[in-house]
């Protein structure tokens, strides 16, 4: 399962790294300072956030498993201090690849259907599950920085955990932010078109307006962005709604489109047509 699923999640890497496992050595881990002492991290896979404090570091996401000691390099050559913690964001393996490798330094904290999502892979590797779980969220002290980590339920899948460092104010959203268009929305795993939007309204209603937001693919980026990402889903679903309550087919609605607004948003991963058929599939 879990083969198949890295399979899967390689092509989420189309727009900013390679397509296969194979291609791993040549991928190349970059750090972007996202405020005072947090980086965002890209490599292949989801943005990876790192807070470095004299106390330690902590480490949100980790991409795929052949990518652990390139992760830990880069680490280093910002910070050499101690891992203390792991945050997953879900349980997807473009974010949760590394945790066997991590795991042996640090604890992982993530919401409870991460672990038991992980645990259920044909594969499961015992280092991989997180060994701290939450119903709604925690807060990790390091150092000076509080690390805010929330649940926020039935969105990018049912274990979503956003994480804002509130000393640095910048928010690491995981999955319920695709910087370069479209979002992924995993029906399949707890995962709704109409959470993910009341989700992301629910951050936007919460973050200061100076925020600075590490997405969990594409580059980094503020709320202003943030905003224009609610409307094009909000529009998505009311576009679609509309379509499905005057009797019209998935056909019909992809022969529809998206609109011309919007058909710019279309990536590698979600296509114009998945995205549509995703809607369909969520709200009929």
């Amino acid at each position: 399962m879990f083969k198949k699923l890295l399979a899967t999640l390689l092509c989420v890497v189309a727009a900013t790294g390679p397509l296969s496992a194979g291609e791993m050595d040549d991928v190349k881990l970059l750090a972007t300072k996202a405020g005072a002492n947090v980086y965002m991290l890209t490599g292949a896979g989801g943005n990876i956030g790192l807070l470095v404090t004299e106390k330690g570091l902590l480490l949100v996401d980790d991409q795929f498993q052949p990518l652990a000691e390139k992760i830990e390099a880069a680490m280093q050559e910002i910070n050499n201090n101690e891992l203390k913690y792991v945050v997953n964001t879900h349980f997807h393996g473009d974010h949760t690849g590394s945790n066997s490798y991590f795991a042996r330094q640090a604890p992982i904290f993530a919401h409870k259907n991460v672990r038991a999502r992980l645990k259920a892979e044909e594969d499961s590797d015992i280092y991989r599950l997180p060994v701290v779980t939450y119903q709604e969220g925690a807060t990790i002290y390091l150092d000076n920085e509080e690390v805010q980590l929330l649940h926020l339920p039935a969105g990018h899948t049912d274990g979503d955990t956003v994480v804002y460092f509130k000393q640095a104010n910048v928010l690491h959203t995981g999955d319920l932010f695709f910087e370069l268009g479209f979002p992924y929305i995993d029906l399949d795993s707890g995962g709704s078109v109409k959470g993910y939007l009341t989700n992301v309204k629910q951050l936007i209603s919460q973050m200061p307006d100076d925020v600075v937001i590490i997405p969990g693919h594409g580059k980094l980026t503020n709320k202003a962005a943030y905003i224009a990402y609610a409307e094009m889903i909000e529009f998505s679903i009311n576009r679609v709604t509309k379509a499905l309550n005057e009797g019209k087919s998935q056909q019909d609605i992809l022969a529809l489109g998206i609109g011309e607004k919007y058909q710019d948003q279309a990536w590698a991963f979600i296509s114009e047509e998945r995205w549509l058929k995703t809607l369909v599939r969520d709200l009929k």
